[in-house]
């Protein structure tokens, strides 16, 4: 398999505070791993240090071979290779729904208008979100926002795509149509890192389950092992409070 983000000995301190320590992992194409763990375990800073919105105090994040992190890489090209989808939408209040999809590809990655509208069309049908093409994000319901947030990032073409809890400012209700979503695109094969507590989606859509525990990567492995027969007491006591 392919390796798309090989993270290697990955540290990041909030001054005194040590957030991550001696993190190693990888993603490989096609594979869907899902980071689950308690709040303030290090999973958000996990994701945030592989876009770079945070700069790792030390270790390496490497891009098909090459280390992000030395001074000779661009961030910014880098980035454009990654989809993020994050917890509160961050969608452009200001522009319907078809323009919050076509701005970043124009803007970015110079397509062409019309391009850009095809290419934005395609991916929000895929989210079942076409006829709201000119609607207002204040038109619509948090899972509608999230659907589009999704398609936004589709749009961008990304190798991977980077998901921070999609659904924990969701109503109840709204959080099924989400993963529904996110389930369909694991079928087609797209490769995503996915920061959730939604436990049961995990364990069904993971290729990978990765336990992070203060700080560090406690355990992983294939979903059947992590929830039915965990090795670390850690991992079992998060999960009896979790599923119970």
């Amino acid at each position: 398999m392919e390796k798309i983000i090989d993270i290697q000995h990955l540290s990041k301190s909030f001054g005194t505070h040590e957030v991550l320590k001696d993190i190693d992992f990888s993603v490989e194409k096609g594979e869907v791993v899902c980071i689950i763990g308690s709040s303030g375990s290090g999973k958000s800073t996990l994701l945030r240090c592989v876009n770079l919105l945070e700069k790792p105090s030390g270790g390496q994040v490497i891009y098909k071979g090459e280390n992000i992190l030395d001074d000779k890489h661009d961030v910014y090209e880098y980035r454009k290779n990654l989809g993020m989808v994050f917890q509160q939408f961050n969608l452009f209040n200001n522009h319907n729904v078809l323009a919050n999809c076509t701005v970043g590809q124009i803007k970015v990655l110079k397509r062409s208008k019309e391009e850009a509208e095809k290419v934005a069309m395609e991916y929000l049908r895929v989210v079942g979100m076409e006829q709201f093409v000119n609607a207002k994000p204040k038109q619509l319901s948090g899972g509608q926002k999230q659907r589009v947030a999704i398609a936004r990032a589709l749009s961008m073409n990304p190798d991977v795509m980077l998901f921070d809890e999609p659904t924990s400012a969701l109503d109840p209700e709204m959080v099924g149509e989400v993963l529904k979503v996110m389930k369909e695109l694991a079928d087609l094969g797209l490769t995503m890192l996915i920061v959730t507590h939604e436990m049961a989606f995990a364990k069904e859509v993971a290729d990978r389950v990765v336990f992070m525990d203060k700080g560090v990567i406690a355990e992983e492995g294939h979903p059947d092992t992590i929830f039915n027969n965990p090795t670390q007491e850690r991992t079992r006591e998060f999960l009896k409070r979790t599923l119970n």
